[in-house]
């Protein structure tokens, strides 16, 4: 997925240029910007996020040339967009899909110690669009992530006889699921004051 992008001196300085006229100011809303695409990837379960991060910062870097002259409104939200297609790249060249706990693990082992603080805000935000599902969907995505391999296969073959549905379908309606918390909980985090 990792595409070479070679970030120039030049290119950087009119990355900070796009981002803002004051060094200082430019400086920090970058820093602002790579930890916030951190905490993105973090919160959809991505084991690498600062690499990904750094991917996303990358091709925006190599594009700012092309785009600061014609673009309006805040910078970061177009690096908010490329982190969605980094995303989406990172999911297709995953061998498979990694189930919460997991990625709860790994989370937990790559996240730096000083950005932990800021994790609960998104466990808060979790927890309110858990409560805002219907309760058939809410049991439904909990029940879906339950199990370990061929426990899992067969939970969810159980699963999908209770709900009256093939297995596909319960499968579709759980990734629908939860791109609707997804979507939620990033509503959420830009509410947040903290954020």
């Amino acid at each position: 997925m990792k595409r070479d992008y070679p970030i120039t001196q030049e290119a950087f300085d009119g990355l900070l240029g796009w981002l803002d006229t004051n060094r200082e100011q430019a400086a920090q809303k970058y820093e602002k910007i790579r930890t916030r695409l951190i905490k993105i990837f973090t919160c959809r379960g991505c084991g690498n996020a600062d690499e990904l991060a750094d991917e996303t910062i990358n091709r925006v870097t190599a594009k700012v040339v092309e785009i600061s002259p014609s673009y309006s409104g805040d910078p970061a939200l177009y690096f908010y967009g490329v982190a969605q297609k980094v995303h989406l790249e990172y999911l297709r060249s995953r061998p498979r899909l990694q189930d919460p706990l997991e990625a709860s693990r790994e989370r937990q082992s790559n996240y730096v110690i000083d950005q932990v603080g800021d994790i609960e805000p998104e466990y808060a935000c979790l927890e309110r669009c858990m409560d805002q599902l219907p309760t058939e969907n809410r049991r439904l995505v909990l029940e879906y992530y339950q199990e370990e391999k061929q426990a899992r296969i067969d939970h969810r073959r159980k699963l999908a006889q209770e709900f009256g549905i093939a297995v596909n379908a319960l499968r579709i309606r759980a990734h629908r699921i939860r791109l609707q918390l997804q979507v939620c909980v990033q509503a959420c985090l830009e509410q947040s004051p903290a954020h």
